[in-house]
């Protein structure tokens, strides 16, 4: 079994500042109008189903996960997903990424959206649909809408605008 020098936690309040900080030097300024930022903007995400790592007393990376709507449908919008330069590649990411998915489906959920690279995502059950089944509610590559289904046939028929919940 690999040992990592980190640990996933479930995310604190006194977490809060790390994280905008990490979210600022991972994804800089623009960050805000991205349609997955868009989407968030105004919602608080699910403190249940959001983590970080903590490499000792630092924190490392951070993934959330927030409730939204799909063309009615409750879903979780998942990210950001970031981990500090230094620690890219060390795992960081798809330890939490695994640790959000799972959390997600033991809570009950069905359907998480993300916006990301299908190479990265796919390993975890993220898939695109056909294009502009899912809109955003500001400009995405189609190409990098994903959504994984938690249960058998979540994704039948999902489709529609993805809205605040």
């Amino acid at each position: 079994m690999i040992q990592h020098p980190y640990n996933i936690l479930a995310e604190r309040p006194v977490d809060a500042a790390a994280i905008d900080s990490l979210h600022e030097l991972a994804f800089g300024p623009g960050r805000f109008a991205r349609a997955a930022s868009i989407l968030r903007e105004g919602t608080a995400h699910d403190a249940a189903l959001s983590f970080v790592a903590l490499a000792g007393e630092r924190m490392i990376g951070s993934v959330r996960l927030t409730p939204i709507r799909i063309g009615g449908r409750p879903a979780l919008l998942l990210g950001p997903l970031a981990v500090v330069p230094e620690w890219k590649g060390r795992g960081a990411g798809k330890a939490l990424m695994r640790t959000a998915v799972a959390a997600a489906a033991a809570a009950g959920h069905q359907v998480i959206l993300l916006v990301g690279d299908e190479p990265y995502y796919g390993p975890f059950g993220f898939r695109p649909l056909a294009p502009y089944r899912i809109t955003l509610p500001a400009p995405a590559d189609p190409a990098r809408v994903l959504v994984c289904g938690l249960v058998e046939g979540a994704l039948d028929g999902l489709s529609g605008m993805a809205t605040r919940a």
